[in-house]
């Protein structure tokens, strides 16, 4: 079966009215044959294999209708405000240290309405100009007013220093004034920062009381032993030795009390129940003294 192309169809439809197949004419007939499809491009060589490819080809190059001088590699992308950013900052380090506000806002800021060949002096923008104003000058010198980029660069930064120059005295100059007057002054950004540092060493000292007052919260039941108190020092026995000699018993621990109960209910008196206390505590004493073998030696013997 042949093979049929769409832009050959009039092709096929004026052979067959010449072979009376077709006996009337389509009606899109006039219509291409006045208006032909474009012919088909021409058709591209197979890819030869490196088996198929002959030796001096081979040999030479992969792909040889690229030319082997020219470099696949891109070209280094470079500005010149590049140049001369990387040449002010390193002339004036300390530039790069002011605080620079990164916060975009909702549209892209317009161009200053004074630039190209309309500015002539770095002053035109401002008596405090930044270091991206400084570049921005240098590069409009070079690029509008035919300077020489280092002829460019030396007048920016000229100018540059000495609007900064003026700038600083004028600061000085009104700061004495203010002194002489007796106008006050706040706190310096060091003085603030140094405030800050002592406070945060304050809330140290206080970090232990609060974290145990915190432990202690989160406990319901917890032993708070006082660390106050007196620990003594040790007599190597003497003193238990002459308190049994003398006949004096030792109390490891304190007399339990009872509750009393009257007829008027449960007695509430603190100062008569601790009198009471001490004297029964006094004559149980009196007892164990009276008794020389009170820990039950000879007994035992």
């Amino acid at each position: 079966m042949p093979r049929r192309f769409a832009g050959q169809v009039h092709k096929q439809a004026s052979r067959f009215l010449r072979s009376n197949l077709l006996k009337e004419e389509p009606a899109w007939y006039q219509a291409v044959l006045e208006n032909p499809p474009l012919p088909l491009p021409p058709r591209a060589p197979a890819n030869r294999s490196r088996y198929d490819v002959p030796r001096h080809i081979a040999s030479s190059s992969a792909d040889p209708t690229i030319s082997s001088s020219i470099s696949r590699r891109p070209l280094p992308v470079s500005y010149l405000e590049d140049t001369l950013r990387r040449q002010f900052f390193k002339d004036h380090p300390f530039e790069a240290f002011r605080p620079v506000s990164l916060v975009e806002a909702g549209r892209i800021q317009d161009e200053h309405p004074i630039r190209g060949k309309q500015w002539k002096r770095l002053r035109q923008r401002g008596i405090n100009p930044s270091a991206e104003d400084t570049i921005r000058y240098a590069a409009t010198l070079h690029e509008h007013h035919k300077y020489p980029l280092t002829q460019a660069y030396s007048a920016a930064v000229a100018q540059f220093r000495s609007l900064r120059a003026e700038r600083d005295i004028a600061t000085n100059t009104a700061r004495l004034e203010a002194e002489v007057i007796g106008i006050p002054f706040g706190p310096t950004l060091v003085e603030q920062t140094f405030a800050l540092e002592e406070k945060q060493l304050d809330t140290w000292e206080k970090k232990d009381e609060l974290d145990a007052s915190a432990l202690a919260a989160r406990k319901r039941w917890k032993a708070i032993i006082e660390k106050e108190y007196d620990t003594g020092t040790w007599s190597r026995g003497k003193q238990y030795v002459r308190l049994w000699k003398e006949g004096v018993r030792p109390d490891y621990m304190p007399v339990l009390k009872e509750p009393v109960i009257t007829s008027a209910g449960l007695e509430t008196n603190d100062a008569q129940k601790a009198a009471d206390d001490l004297a029964r505590e006094k004559m149980h004493r009196q007892q164990v003294a009276s008794s020389v073998d009170f820990m039950n030696i000879k007994q035992n013997a």
